[in-house]
């Protein structure tokens, strides 16, 4: 049984539009390959069972990275929950990008430990189209890993309500879990519509040199495992694993109580951990 204790650093770096970024890194080895975790939609670093997760990615060898974005609507002073909803309403893809590429020069920087060379991008959702983007861009990213990654940007909005935005400025997603109504400016389809070439995941898909692993649950109602599908065709080298009975979060939920991983995310954490040592 591992008996030391692991090291976890926090810390608040500069995000998009002068709003900042807070992240926590979780370790047990100073110098262990770095793995920076992107959270999705409506998600965030402490979200469900995350730290159980950075918890057994550090006992696992590894230095586990996960950030806030700027702009996903908490705030440094209650993380947990979306208390900045106009934050939330001005988040771009095109910011979401800025802020990835500022975590990774902290995680490169070595900022009060021991600077990564390379880092392993874990990208989940909306955070896994993030990471593919920018994978294709990034020499810095060895390896690249999504977990019931979208495969596209505009899947996130209902089509139909384009006109209404257009006109109005702003349409509303619920939140499910709080049955917030949480905005979506305007600006976030024309961030799309101004970079879609930029923004194209199936075509950046097909520009990943790196070794991937794209996995995904034949239940998720949110991102049909029929997606993934269509996400792995421009890639032939990457490896494609399928979790049956996996929804979208892959059995956790938020909040987590319990302390110890659902048996899905288990499997899934075991699969990404001996990916990401695989060939060292």
């Amino acid at each position: 049984m591992l008996s030391n204790l692991r090291d976890q650093k926090t810390n608040s770096i500069p995000g998009s539009s002068g709003r900042n970024i807070l992240i926590d890194l979780t370790y047990r080895e100073a110098d262990a390959p770095m793995v920076i975790f992107v959270h999705g939609f409506k998600g965030f670093k402490d979200w469900g069972s995350h730290n159980l997760l950075a918890n057994y990615f550090a006992d696992n060898g590894f230095r586990y990275l996960k950030f806030n974005f700027s702009h996903n609507g908490t705030t440094a002073a209650n993380p947990l929950d979306f208390d900045d909803l106009e934050a939330f309403g001005e988040n771009t893809f095109s910011k979401e990008l800025f802020d990835l590429n500022a975590v990774i020069d902290y995680a490169c920087s070595g900022d009060g430990f021991a600077a990564a060379t390379k880092v392993c991008l874990i990208g989940h959702s909306r955070g896994g189209g993030i990471s593919i983007i920018k994978a294709a861009e990034d020499d810095r990213v060895a390896k690249l890993v999504t977990w019931a990654a979208i495969n596209r940007f505009d899947n996130l909005w209902d089509k139909t309500k384009e006109a209404e935005w257009r006109q109005n400025g702003v349409i509303y997603t619920e939140n499910a879990r709080t049955k917030q109504h949480m905005p979506l400016n305007l600006s976030l389809l024309q961030d799309y519509e101004e970079n879609k070439e930029a923004l194209d995941i199936l075509g950046t898909a097909g520009r990943i040199w790196q070794p991937c692993l794209i996995a995904h649950g034949d239940a998720d109602p949110a991102v049909p495992v029929t997606k993934v599908y269509e996400l792995k065709e421009p890639n032939e080298a990457a490896e494609l694993y399928i979790i049956p009975g996996a929804n979208h979060v892959f059995g956790s939920s938020h909040p987590y109580m319990k302390s110890y991983l659902p048996p899905q995310l288990q499997t899934l954490a075991d699969r990404t951990i001996d990916f990401l040592k695989s060939g060292d």
